[in-house]
């Protein structure tokens, strides 16, 4: 039996990451049916079945579980050897794939980006938006962006960006029809503009004075899956929304926004950066982290 090349298991624990023949075949750059073939002659040169297949899902045999997981601390040796390259360079190089809410990504990480990428130009950064919950590791992700700071036991995290603010807002309009509110109590009866996250749970509008903390779960006329779209409804006068403050200022500047429950709004931590807390963290991922910190201050 001729031994299969590193190539043949690098494609193999691709597929194993993904489950899914179409994404591997976007990450290695092949088509699905190159790709379902290369599988088919390492699983015929090996005399084993590693992938059980339907037409629906895709899904690892006995043998390609203990396959997948002799072989992923032997490949990351591997990454981590070629990383350790780079201090030999002036410059960090490479890719880097970061996951991130939508809002997070907008508001926080792509202004980092910006500086991050002038400052290292050898390397190519991909942020992918995501609101659900993303596992790093399996999805191929160097690191994640997410509010805050409780990890799994292997994660590192640090605050990442500026301290963040939402407040409540609603167009003059609104204001008219109805009294603004004194106390996060007093959005019940009052039309607001609700948030669904991806799992199905709509999001209780939180509140904060002198250490007293309050969640309000509020009504209204609109529910939407993307905090960004809430700017356009909430300027149109269909109700109260609850967004980052650097969403409305402009707005709020000009007078077609009204902000309400301002003292009970203050500013969080809100996002924090995390990473596996593996041996060797990448080049061009050490350099962001640094970008992270220096970028790190309140207001």
């Amino acid at each position: 039996m001729k031994a299969p090349s590193a190539a043949d298991l690098s494609t193999f624990l691709c597929v194993a990451t993904h489950l899914n023949f179409s994404r591997a075949a976007v990450e290695l750059g092949l088509t699905p049916s190159a790709l379902s073939h290369s599988v088919r002659t390492l699983e015929n040169r090996l005399g084993v079945r590693l992938f059980n297949r339907t037409t629906r899902s895709v899904g690892l045999t006995e043998a390609g579980e203990r396959l997948q997981a002799r072989l992923k601390p032997a490949f990351r040796d591997i990454d981590d050897a070629l990383e350790d390259l780079n201090s030999f360079r002036d410059k960090p190089s490479g890719n880097l794939r970061i996951t991130a809410g939508r809002q997070a990504a907008e508001l926080v990480l792509l202004p980092i980006a910006a500086r991050f990428l002038q400052a290292y130009p050898d390397v190519t950064l991909e942020i992918v938006a995501d609101d659900g919950l993303v596992d790093v590791v399996s999805g191929g992700f160097d690191a994640g962006v997410r509010f805050g700071a409780r990890l799994e036991a292997d994660m590192v995290s640090l605050p990442i960006g500026s301290f963040l603010r939402s407040v409540v807002v609603g167009a003059p309009s609104l204001m008219q029809r109805h009294p603004a509110p004194q106390k996060p109590e007093d959005l019940h009866g009052l039309p607001c503009i609700r948030h669904r996250f991806p799992s199905g749970t709509l999001y209780r509008w939180e509140f904060e004075r002198g250490g007293i903390a309050e969640e309000i779960e509020v009504d209204g006329p609109l529910t939407l899956g993307d905090v960004s779209l809430m700017v356009g409804p909430a300027l149109q006068g269909v109700g109260l929304a609850y967004i980052f403050e650097d969403m409305a200022k402009a707005y709020i500047a000009d007078g077609r926004l009204i902000q309400v429950l301002a003292d009970w709004c203050p500013f969080y931590p809100g996002l924090h950066l995390y990473y596996p807390s593996r041996r060797h963290v990448p080049a061009a991922l050490k350099a962001f982290i640094e970008c992270v910190r220096a970028d790190r201050q309140p207001g």
